[in-house]
């Protein structure tokens, strides 16, 4: 392991801990105030709504004042929303505005969480600020192992610690303690990986303009492979979005899983995960290149999202369900590694907070809608969400990668 990414892949490992926690949980929390799936669903879009206001206005700070820290500034944030997450347990469940009180402070703490969880945008960017060209692909292969690892433990202890006496003021507890610690950590261990003579000069805009990503990307006007890139980033994120927001739902009515099962279940797809990224990746990535592992996951994402609703048997379930989770591990690094290759060294943290926006965009609009559609159409909608990986598929079939230096410096 190389040491210069140890503070990266702490970091990673930790964001996704906080985030993996909440999983098995949520579900249970919405149904516990009598909430619906379109509720569920609402909650999820609440922080990728804010993030996406968020995610490219950090990114540029970041290219301004350095990594650190915005860093910390996010971080911050996501202490004080696991607080107020598990205030609403104190809270009577009295209805305002046609919604209980508890589940009303939940949405506040989710979008506040939302608002400084542009970090992964900046994490990112430290990522690159760190890597050479050569270690931009088989990095971000090794984060997204990370986060599989991530995804193996997060889940099974939010759902273990959801199954005790205290419920979910349980997990908010052991999210702001991890939290507590990461901050003091970064405070006193990170290192700025972005010197004074390389960053942007400070230019104010209006927080609105942050979220007009296509004037952002026309302002920007990255190179054509990173253009193609947000495309097709964008698409993919659509089905990501519908995915992740109906996936616990699907899984606990085909199985009749509870808290505990859910995270043991979450726990098997982190092991999934884990692997996928930080193996089979790179092995893939070393042998094709990045395009065409690119296009191989998008292959098997569309074919794992129609064969998980064919069988209710779990250990068949578990085979098509590894077949999706081997796409999505093959894309999603190949997306990062190939816009931050491609990405002019002093706009990294611009380019990377709109490839996040892309996503949080998705995951703010998408949710709610999928959640609805879920309750009507219940499996029929992965058949209809892989049309959008193969969709993605038929658009990178000319795709290019330049040959030559990855980055170009700003006169």
């Amino acid at each position: 392991m190389n040491r210069k990414f140890v503070p990266a892949y702490l970091l990673t490992l930790v964001n996704i801990l906080g985030f993996a926690l909440m999983l098995p949980v949520l579900p249970f929390v919405v149904e516990r105030y009598g909430g619906s799936d379109a509720m569920y669903g609402f909650l999820l879009s609440a922080y990728a709504a804010f993030q996406f206001i968020g995610a490219p206005w950090l990114g540029r700070l970041s290219d301004s004042v350095g990594r650190k820290p915005v860093l910390l500034i996010s971080h911050a944030g996501t202490l004080f929303s696991w607080v107020l997450f598990g205030a609403a347990w104190f809270l009577p469940s009295v209805t305002v505005w046609m919604v209980s009180l508890p589940l009303l402070v939940i949405a506040v703490s989710r979008v506040l969480d939302g608002i400084t969880g542009g970090n992964a945008a900046v994490s990112q960017a430290y990522v690159s600020d760190l890597a050479t060209r050569e270690e931009k692909s088989w990095v971000f292969g090794t984060l997204g192992g990370i986060v599989g690892v991530g995804m193996m433990i997060g889940p099974a202890v939010g759902g273990f610690l959801a199954g005790t006496s205290l419920g979910y003021l349980s997990v908010a507890i052991a999210g702001a303690a991890l939290s507590t610690i990461t901050l003091f950590s970064m405070m006193t261990a990170l290192q700025e990986t972005l010197p004074p003579e390389s960053r942007k000069p400070t230019v104010r805009e209006p927080l609105t303009n942050s979220v007009r990503l296509l004037r952002r990307i026309k302002r920007l006007d990255p190179a054509p492979i990173i253009k193609r890139l947000f495309l097709l980033r964008g698409i993919y994120s659509c089905m990501m979005a519908s995915y992740v927001s109906t996936i616990a739902l699907f899984v606990i009515d085909v199985f009749e899983f509870d808290e505990r099962q859910l995270g043991a279940f979450m726990l098997v797809v982190g092991f999934f995960i884990a692997f996928n990224q930080a193996v089979l990746a790179k092995i893939a990535i070393r042998r094709f290149g990045e395009v065409k592992t690119m296009r191989l996951g998008l292959f098997c994402s569309a074919a794992g999202l129609y064969t998980i609703t064919l069988t209710d048997v779990l250990w068949l379930y578990f085979l098509f369900y590894y077949v999706l989770n081997l796409g999505i591990s093959l894309t999603v690094p190949t997306f990062m590694g190939l816009t931050a290759q491609h990405a002019r060294d002093d706009e990294v943290g611009e380019v990377m907070g709109i490839a996040n926006g892309i996503i949080s965009l998705s995951n703010a609009l998408i949710p709610v809608l999928a959640a609805t559609a879920f309750g009507f159409l219940g499996a029929s909608l992965y058949h209809v969400l892989a049309v959008l990986p193969l969709t993605a598929l038929f658009l990178s079939r000319d795709m290019q990668v330049p040959v030559g230096p990855s980055h170009e410096q700003s006169p």
